[in-house]
């Protein structure tokens, strides 16, 4: 939190020693590329046109811009500024920045901008602290998170402000932002006189996964090595950064939106029939530091959801792969994983097990709670005999075909059939043996003169 509350409205100093990403922050929306949010005509443009700014909440990935755009747009209006991470600070710092905002509203009748970085931090209590004061206008609150705000922001809190969703940064711009760096002799690195390929920036560009703050942090480190190194004669070709860029992550929050975001990308394309994209989601998972087991698990739920029993050996390749991955580990249990994920992909699917559970626990909280028919009741004692448990059950071994003309249902539900199988793989098969059981049936009972 800056200490002093109210600073001179403008772009702040940044210091010589700052990190690049720092040194380069773009000061007006017109340099910030990469962003649709900050095109002409674009609601946030829009919502700039006065001389007062609503409440606003930047979503997007790490080093897509979320900071550098919240103090662009608070240096729009002019207002004081205070910045402050939820990480680091808490409902008591905010009391104090309200008590001085309240204050210099009294002196002069100027707003108050509060920037909460990782907004996301504080919990849905401590977010109830800037309701009232966002709701009066003591406080324009710019908010940055990395999760959904829907599902970690307050609802009435979220209800207040306006959310301006960011998307990693564009190659194109990624690449556009590196020779911005290169050329730039006051904030930039043109002064060391190091030079890189078009490829190696490009591949620098590709490599940061639409993270502007990351491709800068790791050209800096490049540049300066080269320059120390007396490198500086030729430009710099993708093999001189394969060191800096070989153990870069993938983003992946394990916790959060991302997470689930890529594993419902690999259940849909299993449940689509695509292996490509199955092997592209899984190894993205992976790389981005997702728990194995994790994903075993999942696909043995999409053996029981997806395929179910279409191919009733789906669940056994699923079970042998988790088997397999925790025997081996990682890197060579991963191919069990994969080998999974092209099994699943294609194999026949049917979701009709699924769908029909699903129908009886609605029928039962619906209020479908019967008892058992007397016929199909167990009856170990003598009173239960007497009671009539089991009386009028018929034993399927003795009868002709195997198939007893018999009710298993509550009377209320006879007749229902929640499992419909479908017409693919071994359900095919089930399709027909029930077919069959229902002739059979038909049939005795036109012998026996019932029809």
């Amino acid at each position: 939190m800056t200490g002093d509350l109210f600073p001179d409205a403008g772009p702040e100093p940044v210091a010589a020693d700052a990190p690049l990403a720092d040194r380069l922050r773009p000061r007006t929306l017109d340099e910030i590329l990469g962003q649709p949010v900050v095109e002409e005509g674009s609601l946030l443009r829009r919502s700039l046109g006065g001389d007062r700014i609503p409440s606003l909440l930047f979503w997007g990935p790490p080093g897509c811009g979320k900071t550098t755009l919240a103090r662009v747009v608070a240096d729009h209006v002019g207002q004081a500024f205070v910045s402050f991470s939820a990480v680091l600070s808490g409902v008591k710092e905010v009391r104090a920045i309200v008590a001085e905002a309240k204050d210099r509203r009294r002196c002069d009748g100027g707003g108050t901008v509060l920037f909460v970085d990782e907004i996301h931090r504080f919990n849905k209590s401590q977010q109830d602290a800037f309701l009232p004061h966002v709701e009066d206008g003591t406080l324009v609150l710019l908010g940055a998170t990395t999760e959904n705000p829907s599902f970690h922001i307050n609802a009435a809190l979220l209800s207040r402000c306006l959310v301006i969703t960011l998307q990693p940064v564009a190659e194109d711009a990624l690449v556009s932002i590196a020779r911005r760096a290169l050329d730039d002799a006051e904030h930039g690195l043109a002064n060391l006189g190091v030079e890189l390929t078009d490829e190696t920036l490009r591949g620098l560009a590709k490599t940061s996964h639409g993270d502007a703050r990351s491709l800068l942090n790791r050209l800096e480190a490049l540049t300066h090595a080269a320059a120390a190194a007396g490198r500086t004669s030729t430009p710099l070709g993708p093999d001189d950064v394969h060191d800096l860029v070989a153990d870069k992550l993938v983003y992946h929050d394990r916790s959060g939106e991302e997470h689930f975001n890529l594993a419902s990308a690999l259940q849909k394309s299993i449940r689509g029939g695509d292996p490509q994209a199955a092997l592209y989601w899984l190894a993205r998972s992976l790389a981005g530091g997702e728990e194995p087991l994790y994903v075993a698990r999942r696909l043995v739920r999409m053996a029981c959801e997806d395929v179910g029993l279409a191919d009733p050996q789906a669940m056994q390749v699923a079970l042998a792969a988790k088997e397999t991955y925790r025997f081996l580990g990682t890197p060579e249990g991963e191919l069990a994983l994969a080998q999974a994920a092209v099994y699943l992909a294609t194999a026949p699917k049917s979701n009709a097990v699924y769908a029909a559970f699903g129908e009886v626990n609605q029928e039962i909280v619906d209020g479908a709670v019967h008892p058992v028919p007397l016929p199909i009741r167990n009856a170990p004692t003598s009173l239960m005999k007497q009671l009539s448990y089991g009386k009028g059950y018929v034993y399927p071994h003795d009868v002709d075909d195997g198939v007893a003309d018999q009710d298993y249902l509550p009377e209320p539900l006879k007749g229902r059939a929640w499992y419909r199988p479908s017409p693919f793989g071994h359900e095919k098969e089930i399709a027909r043996r029930m077919a069959y059981w229902r002739q059979v049936l038909e049939e005795r009972k036109h012998d026996a003169g019932d029809v």
